[in-house]
């Protein structure tokens, strides 16, 4: 029998065990908790965990008691006032006194506030992204024999204890036994009968001789059957593993931010909000996910992350500039065939006159045929532009495959996030 054994170390009088139990059956709660709380603070400050509460009635355990009335013919043990068929005064009033949420002052009762706990940062991610996916993520062909998996392939008769196969093993047995016993148990049934035969004869007919014969052949008979081992190291089977290449489920996000001057300062901290939120959803969820970070103006430019979020740099729009940057880089380092391609896109809306007619053009013919996913999202509380009419037309020609969504306010973010990346049930895989 094979015991396992959780070593993992726990926080002082805390069980890792018990809190998981507790998160899972209590989700439906501490996720409506986790979302409020995403609403009131910073995404900045997502990092750390969260102190949520729980309403006490939400927590409460069924339990079995006796009800009013009933006849009940038993003296509880420690009952030292009454005997049996003594009766009990029916207790006054609607029981005891009222608890929290009931109206009105009172001299006695007891009340329960909400039940407050805190979260960790993993565990407060882990419900902040739940129920969110990449969509379209694809297994690409092999780029190089770097990613690898131990597959099993076949039985032997060596290897390590670790790795036997119980099933095979005693099938192999099962079956040598059936091979080794099947002559014997013929020649002890052909003795058995030539006894039964003997000792049917006339007395005066009778071999006595014969029959002492016959039975030291079946004592002989049967304990080379019992003589059989029920496994031997003959019948041990090894699960046999190789290494298998494995397609690469790698990708790229390319996070595209409009510091133009037509941003203001609020814009683009809303922009910088929804791309901190992405790059902690892919950091959770994903190893195997580089991000590009692109900022534009009238010019694109690949950036790192610092400069990304911090850089001050500004000037007019020409949007077409970074998508055509995007176009270029994944040509140079990100062919198709081998990676899945993502792009998520932040700006006002506003852009330099026919530059949208031309992106529109870029997107259609050269970057949507390679993209698995193209998140849009205007940060705006006006009336949209010329380049979200142009951006209505690529979604009609790849709805599954093009998103676009309207940010009025920070409150917004964590909705629109969520619904740009929440899991698709008809999703390929």
């Amino acid at each position: 029998m094979t015991y396992f054994i959780d070593r993992r170390p726990n926080a002082k009088h805390k069980s890792a065990v018990n809190r998981q139990r507790f998160l899972e059956r209590y989700r439906k709660h501490i996720k409506r908790s986790v979302e409020e709380a995403v609403n009131r603070r910073s995404i900045t400050d997502m990092e750390r965990g969260e102190k949520i509460s729980i309403p006490a009635k939400d927590i409460s355990e069924p339990v079995f008691q006796h009800g009013q009335g009933g006849a009940r013919n038993i003296v509880s043990p420690g009952n030292k006032e009454f005997l049996q068929g003594d009766k009990i005064r029916r207790p006054g009033g609607q029981g005891g006194g009222g608890g929290a949420g009931e109206g009105g002052a009172s001299n006695q009762g007891e009340g329960s506030d909400e039940f407050a706990f805190t979260l960790s940062r993993e565990e407060f991610l882990e419900f902040v992204f739940d129920g969110l996916e990449l969509p379209h993520l694809q297994r690409k062909p092999l780029k190089s024999l770097e990613e690898i998996k131990m597959v099993r392939a076949g039985l032997a008769r060596d290897g390590v204890p670790s790795r036997i196969s119980i099933t095979r093993s005693m099938r192999e047995a099962y079956a040598r036994r059936i091979a080794m016993r099947a002559p014997i148990k013929r020649a002890l049934k052909e003795a058995q009968e030539a006894l039964a035969a003997e000792e049917r004869k006339d007395p005066v007919l009778r071999n006595p001789a014969r029959i002492v014969e016959l039975k030291a052949e079946i004592e002989r008979l049967e304990k080379r059957i019992e003589a059989v081992p029920f496994i031997d190291t003959y019948d041990l089977r090894y699960h046999q593993l190789a290494a298998q290449p494995q397609p690469s489920s790698q990708a790229v996000m390319f996070c595209v931010m409009d510091v133009s001057g037509s941003m203001t300062q609020n814009h683009k901290d809303i922009a910088k909000r929804f791309f901190l939120l992405l790059y902690l959803f892919l950091e959770k969820h994903y190893e195997k996910v580089e991000l590009v970070f692109v900022r534009h103006h009238t010019a694109a430019r690949e950036v790192n992350e610092e400069e990304f979020f911090y850089s001050r740099e500004t000037g007019g729009t020409i949007v077409s500039s970074a998508l055509n940057l995007v176009n270029k880089i994944i040509e140079k380092r990100y062919p198709a065939g081998q990676w899945n391609l993502y792009v998520a896109q932040a700006s006002d809306g506003d852009n330099w006159d026919d530059d949208s007619n031309i992106c529109r053009d870029l997107l259609v013919k050269q970057l949507m045929p390679q993209l698995q996913y193209y998140a849009y999202v205007e940060i705006t509380p006006h009336d949209h532009q010329s380049l979200w009419h142009e951006y209505e037309t690529v979604a009609a020609q790849f709805p599954e495959r093009f998103a676009m969504r309207q940010i009025v306010d920070a409150g917004d973010i964590y909705p629109v996030f969520r619904e740009l990346f929440k899991r698709r049930l008809s999703q390929e895989r």
